[in-house]
């Protein structure tokens, strides 16, 4: 293993552990001021579905893409912390009976089924609007303009022409499979909205230039459709065990992707050539980038 890649676990783990901390404290039953009280049980469920472990990459490309910019590290992990909130909510939507239907969730229990439909359904709602709310609070510590820019670039990345869009478009393909060109733009929306935002999201808290907000827009949409090729790949090749959650839901569901459509050997090339773009990318950065460019690696190579 070189040198970047330790570095990078090493600080994958450490921000992962950073956002478990603070999210725990967020995710309290003690009301903050303006609420009036935080029901148990909704509670309970907020952190079921959030405080579960994985590798928390978001916030950790939110961290790292401030950090190579210069910004507020501090600033940037209540950000990424508030873009975890909203990965999760996606998750325990996604898993519901109406959606994907899942049992299985980072090897437990899926929201819905540790409590009820309707209390997965609040929690995920909980969970996104805690996301803006995080962004917002004071102690968050950035000025307005930069709140303003990240509130609205999440939005974006989140609704409709994003990653619930994206969703929207997943469950149409179950019932028609789309053509290249729209698996290409649902995996865009579902999935690499966000992960396209955390690495924009670097630019707007350090109050970058715009080329710098392009460079890094241009590199999360990169690892973007690196990430679901790979996932795609998972869902093919891996096990349950090994994922945490259920395989072989997508040819099960009849959805098509670009594994289906070209041939697992096909789609481990083209995940080899996004992940030399990747790097290429940050190239200009020089050494600064370099656990980037090894998150390029990561998200190809993963496992789970």
């Amino acid at each position: 293993m070189t040198k970047a890649a330790t570095t990078f676990e090493t600080r994958l783990k450490t921000t992962a552990s950073d956002v478990e901390t603070l999210l725990s404290s967020l995710l309290s039953d003690a009301p903050l001021v303006g609420e009036i009280a935080r029901p148990a049980q909704l509670m309970a469920a907020m952190r079921h579905g959030s405080l579960n472990g994985g590798k928390r990459l978001r916030p950790f490309l939110v961290v790292e893409s401030t950090l190579l910019l210069g910004g507020s590290a501090e600033a940037a992990l209540r950000v990424g912390t508030a873009l975890e909130c909203l990965h999760c909510y996606s998750l325990i939507h996604d898993d519901l009976p109406a959606m994907d239907d899942d049992d299985l969730r980072r090897g437990q229990p899926t929201v819905h089924r540790a409590f009820d439909e309707a209390t997965a359904i609040l929690a995920g709602d909980s969970l996104l609007t805690y996301a803006f709310d995080i962004i917002a609070a004071p102690e968050t510590k950035l000025d307005a303009a930069a709140k303003m820019e990240l509130v609205l670039a999440l939005a974006r990345a989140a609704g409709p022409g994003g990653m619930a869009g994206g969703q929207a478009l997943d469950l149409a393909a179950e019932k028609q499979a789309p053509d290249e060109l729209g698996v290409m733009t649902l995996q865009a929306m579902k999935t690499g909205a966000l992960l396209r935002f955390a690495c924009e999201a670097g630019a707007i808290i350090a109050q970058s230039s715009v080329e710098d907000r392009e460079g890094l827009q241009a590199f999360g949409r990169t690892i973007g459709l690196a990430f679901q090729l790979a996932d795609d790949l998972l869902d093919v090749t891996s096990d349950a065990a090994t994922l945490g959650k259920a395989a072989g839901k997508d040819a099960g569901r009849g959805k098509g992707t670009l594994v289906a459509l070209h041939g697992v050997d096909w789609a481990e090339a083209r995940l080899e050539a996004l992940t030399a773009e990747a790097v290429d990318l940050l190239a200009p950065y020089g050494k600064k980038a370099l656990i980037l460019q090894e998150t390029a690696r990561f998200i190809a190579g993963r496992e789970n």
